[in-house]
This record gives C-alpha cells, structure tokens and sequence, in this order.
C-alpha cells in the first residue's frame, strides 16, 4: 500500500464558523483572519494506492462551480486535482474509487468538471463513487441549516452516470480500510482507518478539521450536533493516543499529519509531519 497527498488548493471561511464557542482572542492567533474575518483552509485529499485499487478520498470543491460559491469562498492557489495526481504518476482516468467523507461542496463538488456546455460531468470517468445513503438522502433533501453546504444539481449527476455505490448496501472490499461513522457534523460523515503495515492513519474529515481543533471545545458552528461531536471526538482521539494513530488532515493550511499525546491539559498534539514521512 503507497499512500498520497492531493492537494487542491485552498479556499477561506469565516473564522468565527470554524472555532465556534472559542472566543476571536485566543483563534485568531492560530490562523489569523483576514479584514472581513475570514481564515485560510486547505482542500486537502488522500489517494489510497492498494494492489489495483487506486481510491482518491474526497475531492476538494474543484474549478467547476457556481460563481456565487467562489466569491463567498475565494477558492486560491496553484495546486489541482490534475496536477497533484499527475506528481504522482497518476491521470484522472486512473482512479478506481471516489470515496467522499461527505457531500459537503468542499468535500466533493471536486468529483465533477464542465463537459464543455457547462453541464457537470465525471472528472473519474472509471470510477465508483462511494457515500453513505444517509448523507446522500440529507443532501437531496438537505435541512435549512445545511442547505447551502449541498450543491443538488452537482451531485444527480454521478447519480445518473451510474457511479454511486452506497457503503450500507455493497463492501468496499478494502481490507486494509475501516469505515467509521460519526453524526456531529453531519449526518452519516465517515471517517477512514488505513492500516499500513505497523502504522494507522486516521483520515479525519470534518471531525478534526485541522490539528487546532484537537481541543475538545474547538468544534465548528458548522455542526448539526455539536455535543455529539464533542462525545465523538474525545472517544475518537482516546482510540487514537492509545493506538498510536497518525491523524491527517483535511483542512489545515500548514499541517498535513500528527502523532499524539497524553498531557495534564488532556490529548494534544506531538509530533507534526508531512505524510510522505511517513511512507
């Protein structure tokens, strides 16, 4: 197993929305904001290179959206899907599987490009797209407070190709992969385990979004369930101290992975990496 990172750029949120009850004082000194209050995340994905598998997990939002998602999220920066594949070897064509955490625009709008009359079509032709049907029922019926996290129209489209498998209903037949299944963020947002011969690497998606919300109470206004991601969270880092779990990060703009560790404050960061480190 060769694992990767994709990088797709970065993109900006409101930092407020991101830290949640964590007063500016104290977020502002660990990704500064901008003038309108707005900090710098990154679209940070996985390729998971498993015998002839080759699974990309999550997409970042791509290049092809409506523009009114780019002037609200100023998406920046000179890393692609294409690109970073292409670093490794690897073309679109190549990829087997999608996995997509879940169907948030950040997550996965990635997965579709402009078929030329500004349609969306696949950007992985060959490949399945995994979610889980739950998630995939709240972005087509998507709640009023996650409504414009669900780009609908977007999503119908690996629909209608014939690409979408849900995880409940068929395996992904990845051994060396674990699914796990949290509800704070949203609803049925996976989480994957990859096991790579003595080592674990915790793909943390939204639950852990950058290695500044290890913190117990740093947990995104974004959430549907903040308590639940409050309980999630600390059940997930325990695991992961006692395991010795490598965390990877989705969204930090400087920090791809981390070790852990016990200290009389609770579970902090230790040692932080790169991923090829760990290859």
């Amino acid at each position: 197993m060769k694992l990767y990172t994709i990088d797709t750029g970065f993109f900006k949120l409101d930092g407020g929305a991101m830290f949640g009850v964590v007063p500016k004082t104290m977020w502002q000194k660990l990704n500064p904001p901008d003038e309108n209050n707005m900090c710098t995340w990154a679209m940070r994905c996985l390729l998971i290179q498993d015998k002839n598998r080759l699974m990309l997990v999550d997409t970042g939002m791509g290049d092809f959206i409506d523009d009114i998602y780019k002037k609200r999220y100023h998406p920046f920066g000179e890393e692609t899907l294409e690109k970073s594949l292409a670093k490794h070897g690897f073309s679109p064509t190549d990829i087997t599987d999608v996995f997509l955490t879940h169907l948030h625009f950040d997550h996965c709008i990635g997965a579709l490009k402009n078929d030329g009359n500004h349609q969306p079509t696949l950007r992985f032709p060959n490949a399945t797209h995994w979610t889980s049907a739950t998630q995939w029922q709240s972005a087509m019926q998507p709640n009023a407070r996650e409504k414009a996290s669900y780009l609908k129209e977007y999503l119908e489209a690996i629909q209608h190709a014939g690409k979408l498998k849900y995880v409940e209903k068929e395996e992904l037949n990845m051994p060396n992969v674990e699914i796990e299944f949290m509800y704070g963020h949203t609803e049925a947002m996976m989480l994957l385990h990859i096991y790579k011969e003595k080592q674990t690497i915790s793909y943390c998606a939204d639950l852990i979004p950058s290695h500044h919300h290890i913190k117990l109470p740093y947990v995104m206004a974004y959430d549907i369930r903040p308590l639940d991601t409050l309980r999630e969270k600390a059940i997930f880092l325990e695991k992961a101290v006692t395991n010795n779990h490598i965390l990877f990060f989705e969204h930090d703009k400087e920090v791809e992975c981390c070790t852990l560790k016990r200290t009389e404050k609770g579970i902090e960061f230790d040692r932080l990496m790169k991923l090829e480190e760990i290859n």
